[in-house]
Parts: structure tokens; C-alpha cells; sequence
């Protein structure tokens, strides 16, 4: 499967959520950092169809919402006890 991309804006608290958890699961991902004005993110909305962060893109997944993302991310990578 192809590497993670985050789409992120460093300031935002969303975005540092899902940072926090691919950090905790120790997940390789590229980062893009994307602009604050809305009107600016043309990668995001090209890829995601809206413009807000974070977005996760990993192979054929692509997702939106801080908390769908993390929960995509536990149930794919599960932690190993």
C-alpha cells in the first residue's frame, strides 16, 4: 500500500489529534503542509473534494475527520500488547 499522506496545517488541533496517534503507533506518513486561507488549498480539495485538515490519504482510503482518521488508523494498526 502506498505511503500515508497527511494533509496538515501545523497550528491546528485536529490536525496535532491525528499527528499525536500515528506518532503513538509509530507510523511512517509524509506530511504536507498545507495554507491557512481556504481559498488556497487546491491539493486538499482536489484530492479530498473539500478544503478543511486534516485529510489522510493511504492508497484508496481517503479521509476527512480527525476522528475517522484516528479510528482508521487503530483498526489498521492495531497496538501490539
Amino acid at each position: 500500500m502506498d505511503r500515508m499522506k497527511l494533509y496538515n496545517i501545523d497550528g491546528c488541533g485536529y490536525c496535532a489529534m491525528v499527528r499525536n496517534v500515528l506518532k503513538q503507533l509509530e507510523l511512517n506518513y509524509e506530511t504536507i503542509d498545507v495554507p491557512w486561507p481556504h481559498h488556497e488549498r487546491t491539493e486538499v480539495l482536489k484530492v479530498s473534494g473539500q478544503s478543511m485538515v486534516p485529510v489522510l490519504v493511504h492508497g484508496d482510503v481517503t479521509l476527512s475527520d480527525e476522528y475517522e482518521i484516528i479510528d482508521y488508523l487503530k483498526k489498521t494498526y492495531p497496538v501490539k500488547s
